[in-house]
């Protein structure tokens, strides 16, 4: 019985340090502009941004190669070795020219005091403030989940006369490891006036 329990035990612990540890993770900051049923829009300011560029059009040919590219960046595979806070969420693009995963910088940083990136395949940008429409789901992402929740705002959208102006990408806030309490989000810019 005890053979038992202890794995249990251990998970379900681990399963909560990895809840809590999401609280301690420097969140990427935006402004609710608009609350509508079933989605609201966001504005996010313009952040600095460690950027994996692929010809991956699947979530699972992004996420595995894109994760381990960025994050070598912020572990220290840079030019001084520097570690970087890990930050949330993980931005995801997939789509037919260049898919991306982007992790954003921590607010201390700006483009001068950011060490170089090693690797060649990991570019440090400022992305563009933006107004962005949002739908948010559990669990973990996958290609059809992305579909099913991008046709939803979509169908959002145009019921409520939103032009959308965009392509529409993944937020991911949870180490893979997470089980429980997963949340993701599927943005697309669109056309705001505040």
């Amino acid at each position: 019985m005890i053979k038992l329990f202890l794995p249990i035990a251990l998970f379900l612990t681990l399963q909560s340090y990895a809840k809590m540890d999401l609280f301690k993770v420097e969140k990427q900051k935006y402004e609710v502009v608009f609350k509508g049923k079933g989605f609201e829009i966001r504005h996010y300011p313009s952040v600095i941004l460690a950027t994996y560029y692929s010809k991956a059009k699947k979530y699972k040919e992004l996420s595995s190669p894109g994760f381990s590219k960025v994050a070598g960046y912020i572990f220290g595979n840079n030019e001084s070795k520097s570690k970087i806070a890990m930050t949330s969420p993980v931005h995801m693009d997939m789509n037919s020219e260049t898919s991306s995963m982007s992790f954003v910088m921590p607010s201390e940083y700006d483009l001068n005091n950011l060490p170089k990136p090693s690797s060649s395949e990991v570019k440090i940008h400022k992305s563009e403030s933006e107004f962005v429409a949002v739908v948010s789901f559990g669990g973990y992402a996958n290609d059809q989940v992305i579909k099913e929740q991008s046709e939803k705002l979509n169908t959002l959208l145009r019921d409520n006369n939103i032009k959308v102006i965009g392509k529409y990408r993944l937020l991911g806030y949870n180490a893979p490891f997470q089980f429980w309490g997963r949340t993701n989000d599927v943005i697309v810019a669109v056309e705001w006036k505040k």
